[in-house]
């Protein structure tokens, strides 16, 4: 890993793959897993490309991670995510036991953090510790551009 501070380092990993969803039309939101400052897996939406309404890319990162963890909980594990996840995101973060969840900008359209409502982790077994605003100017740049190549 870099210089860079560890949080800083993997968003930028998560707008990387941000990008890589744009580069095929997809809306450009980026994710990584990561354990013990290791990258589990890394992931940007797919439900254009996989015909699927659930492929955020925190679902498909949760799944990766799973995958080589050989676990359906993925405890211990720290997810960035270019964007502030939408309700289905977050309860698929919640029931994985993602220990932290980092994002970048909020997402006044479906944001579940704080945005469009406030997630009843109170009501859940497991708290997710939650931190916004990471490299959000860069994650809110890549968003605005796509949709101005698209109006």
């Amino acid at each position: 890993m870099s210089e860079v501070a560890p949080d800083e380092f993997f968003m930028r990993e998560a707008l990387l793959e941000a990008k890589r969803a744009a580069e095929n039309n997809e809306v450009p939101v980026g994710a990584v897993v990561v354990l013990n400052n290791k990258m589990m897996s890394r992931a940007h939406n797919g439900a254009l490309s996989l015909n699927d309404p659930t492929a955020h890319a925190e679902i498909l990162a949760i799944r990766e991670a799973c995958r080589i963890l050989n676990n359906y909980r993925i405890p211990g594990c720290d997810m960035y995510v270019t964007l502030e996840p939408c309700a289905m995101c977050l309860g698929a973060i919640c029931q994985a036991r993602v220990r932290r969840l980092i994002f970048g900008v909020l997402d006044p359209k479906s944001g579940a953090v704080e945005s469009i409502m406030t997630f009843p982790f109170d009501r859940m077994n497991h708290l997710v510790k939650i931190e916004g605003g990471i490299l959000s100017e860069e994650c809110g740049k890549i968003l605005k551009e796509f949709f101005a190549e698209r109006r």
